[in-house]
């Protein structure tokens, strides 16, 4: 395992502003590659009620992107949508590392729970 410099701690929040994020379970039903960029994929989400495409930076982190198919994840469901590359993005991913230089690890569920939970 990689030696880790610690970051400081981001300034302190109040837990109105936590509420403010949506953050729920997707089930990824499909990995695309975004034309004419070096880094981005599309991510085909299910949140059980919706489905939704997240662009993600995980060219460059993963030699097989599509492995994570089938895969539950936690994601940021309320930001306002990004167009990147000719491409709107629908929410975020949320991985683990990137911050830190690390190759990024999705943040997974300990086990299966019903696609759209709801963090909290």
């Amino acid at each position: 395992m990689t030696d880790l410099t610690h970051a400081p701690i981001k300034p302190t929040i109040t837990m109105e502003d936590l509420t403010k994020v949506d953050i729920r379970v997707g089930r990824i039903e499909a990995v695309t590659d975004v034309e004419g960029s070096r880094k981005l994929v599309r991510l085909t989400v299910s949140f059980g009620d919706h489905t939704r495409n997240i662009l993600a930076g995980m060219k460059g982190e993963r030699e097989k992107p599509a492995e994570i198919v089938g895969r539950q994840t936690l994601f940021v469901v309320n930001l306002g949508a990004k167009k990147m590359v000719g491409e709107v993005s629908e929410g975020m991913l949320l991985d683990i590392g990137y911050a830190d230089g690390l190759t990024p690890v999705l943040a997974v569920p300990e086990t299966p729970v019903p696609t759209g939970a709801r963090l909290g």
